[in-house]
This record gives C-alpha cells, sequence and structure tokens, in this order.
C-alpha cells in the first residue's frame, strides 16, 4: 500500500462574500496521479492556490510528508513550498521570455543552492561545483523531455506548445516529490496533448514523482489519472477512478445538465 503524501482536511476558502472552496477533503498517495476535474469555477485552481500558499484556508488543513516527516503545509509560508519538495507549472504560462530554455531551467535549480554571497562573489570551489551539478540536472532533463533543439533559443522565439513543456521541465529541475500540474493540456493541439500524456507517464513511472493534476480534457485525465475527484460550485461530487467518477450522475449534470437531459440527448431529442 503507497504511503500518504499530501492530505488536505475540511478545507474551505472564503473571499468576502463568496464560498469559493466549501469543506474539500482528500488524500494523495505518493506514486499516482490524482486530477481535479469539474466545469469553470468549481474550485479547482483554488485548492491548487491553497496548496502553493497562495491562499490561506479560512477552514481546514493541509498535511504534507516533507523531509522530515509529516507537516502543516498550511502554516508554511509560500517560499518554502518549492524547498519542501512541491513544484508547480501555471494555467498560463509563466516563463521568462528573455532568457534561453536552459537559463529558465537552471533557475528552476535555485531552490538546491548552497552557497552564500561571497562564496558567489568570489566564484569559490563549492560554487563552481554547485554550478556544474546544477547543468547537469537541467540537462538531463532537456534529454528526458526532449527539448535538445531548443536549448539555447530564447523563450519568446518558441511555439506555445513548446513553452509548456519547458515550464514543465523548469518545475522538475526542482526535484519534487509532488508536482502539480495545472490545466496542462490547456492550449495543445491533440498531438501534444497525446504527448503530454506520455510525459506524465514517463514522471510518474520513470522519475517516481507524484502527480496532482487540474484538467478539463476527459480523454487525457482518462489516460494519466488513477483517481479523480469532481468538483462543481466548490463542493465535492464524487470521488475514484475515472470511469468512476465520469459514470457518477452527479458529475454528469454539472457538465451536461440532468440526467434526464443527457438521456434525451442521446435518444437525439432537442432540450
Amino acid at each position: 500500500m503507497s504511503a500518504l503524501l499530501l492530505s488536505a482536511k475540511n478545507l474551505s476558502v472564503r473571499f468576502g462574500g463568496v464560498l469559493a472552496v466549501n469543506n474539500v477533503g482528500f488524500d494523495v498517495k505518493q506514486g499516482e496521479v490524482f486530477t481535479l476535474i469539474g466545469p469553470n469555477g468549481a474550485g479547482k485552481t483554488t485548492v491548487f492556490n491553497l496548496i502553493s500558499r497562495i491562499y490561506t484556508p479560512t477552514t481546514g488543513s493541509i498535511d504534507f510528508q516533507g523531509p522530515n516527516g509529516m507537516l502543516k503545509l498550511t502554516e508554511q509560508p509560500p517560499q518554502n513550498v518549492a524547498s519542501l519538495g512541491i513544484a508547480r507549472t501555471f494555467q498560463n504560462i509563466e516563463l521568462f521570455e528573455h532568457a534561453s530554455v536552459l537559463h529558465n531551467l537552471l533557475i528552476g535549480r535555485h531552490t538546491h543552492r548552497a552557497t552564500n554571497l561571497w562564496q558567489d562573489l568570489f566564484f569559490t570551489s563549492k560554487v563552481r561545483e554547485a554550478e556544474l551539478k546544477a547543468r547537469e540536472k537541467a540537462e538531463e532533463v532537456i534529454d528526458f523531455l526532449n527539448l535538445q533543439h531548443y536549448r539555447d533559443t530564447f523563450v519568446a522565439g518558441l511555439p506555445y506548445g513548446v513553452r509548456k513543456v519547458v515550464e514543465l521541465a523548469r518545475a522538475l529541475c526542482t526535484e519534487p516529490k509532488l508536482l502539480l500540474l495545472d490545466e496542462p493540456s490547456s492550449g495543445l493541439n491533440v498531438e501534444e496533448t497525446d504527448d503530454m500524456a506520455f510525459w506524465i507517464q514517463d514522471i510518474k513511472h520513470e522519475l517516481g514523482i507524484t502527480v496532482l493534476m487540474v484538467e478539463h480534457d476527459m480523454s487525457l485525465v482518462s489516460k494519466v489519472s488513477d483517481r479523480v475527484l469532481a468538483m462543481n460550485q466548490g463542493e465535492m461530487l464524487a470521488m475514484g477512478t475515472p470511469r468512476e467518477v465520469q459514470s457518477d450522475p452527479g458529475v454528469i449534470e454539472a457538465y451536461l445538465g440532468s440526467v434526464d437531459d443527457v438521456s434525451s440527448l442521446r435518444r437525439g431529442a432537442t432540450v
């Protein structure tokens, strides 16, 4: 049985008079792909922002398996999240456009920096050793994601689909235990989405990294997810395997209307 990596309990977030997330709880096990699905405004990205410590929950808590055992993630400052072993990509790509792919990946190694200002200024042997290790890790990720052709290209000159992979690569350079993917297929064509499914499966099986994902593309969800949590209007609807969740009446209604409406559509009736 897989060990517990992250546990969210009774999470609620209120923005003024709006209850964006209401009593949401789930566990993520080591070595699985756990996916949050739901219509726009369901609260999925808000949950991601809680785990990333961009937001603080109004009620509830998040426990995470850190370097020295389980800790209260909700009590950690945002700047500590990456060093604890959590990396994230964003729905809207966040890269340094006027830097090369390699330099963007090297920025992802910043959490492993173990030298001080004076050592950096005098470029000591310790700094040189750290630079070499950072470069080696970046090159490993470049090879893993087949980005060799783009290594020295500025991000501003890259196609959108390649930028998505570069952002994924930068997250991997932090050597996370938990990788948060916020709509990884957003803006991608069918072929690029298939490639993304391939990368996610390799990240899980070859790198041993646990993945927590928000995604709308149900084809991608079905291909890569071990378990799925469906949300709607900030609340939990169903949790289970992709097949179990997609066949849940509450999930069908949230996406397509009432169960009667879906039955009518299948019969070819006009609703």
